[in-house]
Order: C-alpha cells, then structure tokens, then sequence
C-alpha cells in the first residue's frame, strides 16, 4: 500500500474508532443525564404511553388515567380531590414535566423501574399491557380532610406526623390547585399553568416543606429542651431568676412579653403556659449560641429533610448575643417549616427519640407484590426520655390552664404550645399564628401536628396561634384518633 492511501484508511480508522467511543459514550456513560432531559421528549411519550400506577391513601387510590386520544399521548393524569392532595402527589403533566411523588416515583409508576424488571419481562410472553407499579403513603385521608377543610380559605399549612414511626400522617398547603387543569397538552392546560404560575398568592408552593417561618412563640419548646439537657434547671417549677423587665444583652431595649402576665421569676412550666418571651430570651442568652445551635440542629434544624420529597431547611442561625435571644423566642433569624416544627412535636412526644419523617410506606408491582417496604429510622435523640417527660408536663399544662385550650380533644392527652410570629420589618405585616401540639390515648402511637396560618383577612387584634391554629390542629388529633377507633 502506497503512503497516501496508508494515511487516509489510517485516517478513516481513527474516525470508525472515535465513532465507536462516541457513540458508547452517549449509550452508556450520558444514557440517563439525557433520558431525564426535559428536552427528550420521547420520556415524556413513554410515561403516558399506558396507563400510570397509582398513588394510595387508606387503601384507596387518590389518581388515575384517562384516555385523551390525541397526539402523541395515550394517557392523561387525573386526580381526586387534587387540590386536597396535591401537596403530597405533586403533578404529572404531559407539558410540564412532574414533581414530588409524581416525579420521584415516576419509574414504579410507569412501571420503567428496574425493581420491575421481572414483570416487564413476563408480560413479554404473555402479551399482557404494559402497567405501572403503586406507591402506598402513609398518610391519613381523615386528618388530610380536617387540615385542609381546618385551614379553608386561609393561607398557611399543616403537617402531622406518627411519632413513633415517623409517618407523615397529612401535609396540607393553602391555597393550593388541581394538577388535572395543567395534566395535559393543550392550550387550555399551557394557560392554567402559566395563571397559576403568575398568581400573586403563590398556590403551587408547597408551604409545609418548602416554606419557612419565623417560628416564634412554638420555638420556646426547643429552647426549654435546651435548658433541660444542659442542666440549666433540673425541675420545671422551680423558679428562673428571670427579672422582669429583661433588658436584651448588649443594648438599651427591654424584650417586652405579650400583656399583662406573671413572667418575673416563673418557672419553665410557668413561663411556657403563659408564653413568656423574658424567660426563654434569657435562657438562650445564658446558654449561649452555640449550644442552642447544638440543640437546634438535634431537632432537625439547619439541614434539609427528605420524606422523600426534600424540605427546605429550617434555620437556627449563628448570631450575636442579642440576636441570639431573640432567636431563642423564635425570632430573628430563626426560621422553620411546619414539618420542622411537627418534628418538634413529635420528639417530645415520642420520649425525646425524634424518628425520620416519610410518606411512602409501601411500593407495589402491578400484581399488588411488595417490592419496599418502609422500616422506620431514628434520625436522632433531641433530649432524654426523663427531660422528655418533663416537657410534656409544661406542654400539657399549656392546653389544660394557659393559652392552648381550644386544642383539648375529651379522652386524650394533649400537649401543646402557641405562638404568633412577628412578621415583616418592625411586625409592620400581619402576624403568623402558629401551633404544635401531640395526643395521646391508650389506643394506637401519638399524634403530632404543627399549623401556621397567614391570615390576611383577620382583625390584626384577633390573630393569635391560640385562637386561629389550635383548632385545626385539634381537628387534625381529632380525626387520627377517630380513625383508629
């Protein structure tokens, strides 16, 4: 072979060769960051090419599909109750790709995951169709009923959990949508999406996970859980030394309490009873901000939450002294989501162990098989047992005689604590009303739930954790006690 024509099959060569590398690198190394491109349409034509599985509450599905007979799409996504249960599902939309469950189980639900090899594989030889697997949450479909019907035409949101499991037993945002307006591909679905993706009110946020709040008064639970294991008090009635008034560390202004309430000198079961801001103000400045970060941050704070759907993380911020007490009445920079302050709750609860909150307690095949089941997971022990049980003696008191009262449920056990959060530069804004609290009774594990309600329409005088949140929450225990009946 001549020198030229050795070059160009060398030259030909190289070229086969890095055709071959290429092309391996897209099957191979590239294959599922360009499977879940948005741009990959073909994704989008196989996940409605067949009906999807569905997604289970209480044994009974809260989706399904329908025919659309249009295009490239077989099947549309619908919902029941979608409003109700969007905070949890998410959407599946031909056009708008999915979120929560919907995208994170979307290989069970289109039946493409590989824990579903063996069924597509055998629906091969019996030329069955193509189906998709089940996802069974965990939750409640009574308590998720009384937290939205509870929260109304309210902004705000709510989230319960089994504390001692772990299970999210409701998650509620309001406003909220119906993913089935936007499911499909057509111009009708383009304007729901674009309108709700313009509204000022925001009804696509998930407020439960995805939004944070100063927590304020409900923060006084963690600080006195702080107090507690750091040896601060050993009893819950003997007193503070908290003067009245309390001037904040390092400046000229007093941290004023909310009326006229006996808060000079109060016990820690005093002091959380009548929500006392100079009590817990000075115990997180005595502690000091490191260690109510340490405490913090055992209650879930400054970390994000998967459930498997991820929540934004709460913060307890690192602070000066004075910023610090505040931050110890949850305020400042402290910043919660309700799922972070139902956690809270929960420990409590649950004798200081706090349990790692999800909602997905079973997978299924299409044949209804178990392919996952859930086994429940301690995240961490925010306090001792012992410590545990004195603050669910300062909870309770604060239902049975001080200023969570409406949350009582008659047979149950209810612990709680209010609050109403400053809002807005100098608490030029309306205030938010928040509320944890757990039941118990003899029957079944305890229930924990955490609501803050943003309520533009209310007399600002009238906006109080007490008087707007505590009885949504005590709607919520209501329903999950009821149900175990």
């Amino acid at each position: 072979m001549n020198k030229p024509l050795r070059r160009i099959a060398i030259f030909c060569g190289v070229l086969i060769l890095a055709l071959l590398v290429r092309t391996n690198y897209l099957q191979y190394v590239r294959a599922d960051e360009l499977n879940s491109r948005d741009e990959n349409r073909r994704v989008r034509i196989e996940r409605y090419a067949h009906e999807r599985g569905d997604i289970i509450v209480d044994g009974n599905p809260v989706t399904g599909s329908v025919a659309t007979k249009v295009g490239d799409f077989k099947y549309k996504r619908v919902w029941k109750d979608g409003p109700m249960w969007a905070p949890v599902t998410g959407y599946s939309s031909q056009a708008f790709d999915a979120n929560f469950l919907e995208k994170l189980e979307d290989g069970i639900l289109t039946g493409n995951d590989d824990q579903l090899f063996f069924d597509r594989t055998l629906s091969m030889f019996t030329s069955e169709k193509k189906q998709g697997g089940n996802v069974v949450t965990t939750l409640n479909a009574a308590a998720q009923k009384a937290a939205f019907k509870g929260l109304g035409d309210k902004k705000g949101a709510v989230a319960a959990l089994d504390p001692q499991t772990g299970a999210i037993l409701a998650l509620v945002s309001t406003p909220s949508y119906d993913p089935s307006t936007f499911a499909g591909n057509s111009d009708a679905d383009s304007k729901a999406w674009q309108k709700l993706s313009k509204d000022k009110d925001k009804p696509m946020l998930n407020r439960a996970l995805r939004e944070t709040y100063p927590p304020g008064s409900t923060f006084k639970v963690v600080t006195a859980a702080a107090a507690l294991e750091n040896g601060l008090y050993t009893s819950v009635d003997e007193p503070t030394k908290s003067p009245l008034p309390y001037r904040l560390p390092l400046t000229t202004g007093n941290l004023e309490n909310e009326g006229n309430i006996p808060c000079e000198n109060a016990s820690l079961r005093e002091a959380l009873r009548w929500s006392c801001n100079t009590v817990f103000g000075k115990i997180s400045d005595d502690l000091g901000n490191q260690k109510m970060i340490d405490e913090a941050n055992k209650f879930g704070f400054n970390k994000d939450i998967f459930t498997p759907v991820r929540a934004d993380a709460s913060i307890y911020p690192k602070d000066n002294r004075p910023q610090n007490a505040m931050a110890g009445i949850g305020q400042a920079s402290n910043r919660a989501t309700p799922l972070q302050m139902a956690m809270v709750a929960a420990a409590v609860a649950n004798d200081g162990k706090l349990m790692q909150p999800y909602m997905v307690a079973e997978r299924q095949a299409p044949s209804l098989d178990a392919i996952y089941t859930h086994e429940k997971e301690q995240l961490s022990q925010p306090l001792s047992g012992e410590n545990a049980q004195k603050l669910q003696q300062m909870m309770e008191t604060v239902v049975e005689n001080g200023t969570g009262t409406r949350a009582k449920i008659p047979g149950a056990t209810v612990g709680g604590k209010t609050g109403t959060a400053q809002h807005g530069l100098n608490n030029s804004e309306k205030p938010y009303a928040w509320f944890i609290s757990y039941a118990k009774t003899d029957k079944g594990s305890p229930v924990a739930v955490a609501v803050v309600v943003e309520d533009g329409q209310a007399n600002r005088d009238d906006i109080s954790g007490g008087g707007l949140a505590a009885p949504i929450a005590q709607a919520v225990m209501k329903a999950v006690i009821d149900s175990r009946k």
